[in-house]
């Protein structure tokens, strides 16, 4: 399993819920297969969305893929505050307790 991690500010976070489930990077077709979105506890303008996926080409596209058509350019929303930081991990290991 890879997952995206993003973590980013925002000036309006309805506006960018909103921005995030019209889904303009078509997560199903980029090969999601879960996600999370949470707020940090004590700033509840910064966001972190986790995107899972079972192929790490599908994570690094999709990151591309914001990078070009999300986060630059007319199509940004203007609800985004700076330049997301991203990165992929791989999942070494999950348990349930």
């Amino acid at each position: 399993m890879y997952t995206l991690l993003i973590e980013h500010a925002v000036n309006d976070f309805d506006a960018w819920k909103r921005s995030f489930d019209s889904d303009p990077a078509d997560r199903a077709g980029s090969g999601v297969v879960s996600y999370r979105v949470s707020r940090l506890v004590d700033d509840s303008q910064r966001v972190l969305i986790e995107l899972d996926f079972a192929e790490r080409e599908q994570a690094e596209s999709m990151l591309n893929t914001l990078r070009i058509k999300v986060w630059s350019g007319p199509g940004r929303p203007a609800s985004l505050d700076g330049m997301p930081d991203a990165r992929i991990v791989e999942s070494m290991e999950a348990r349930v307790l």
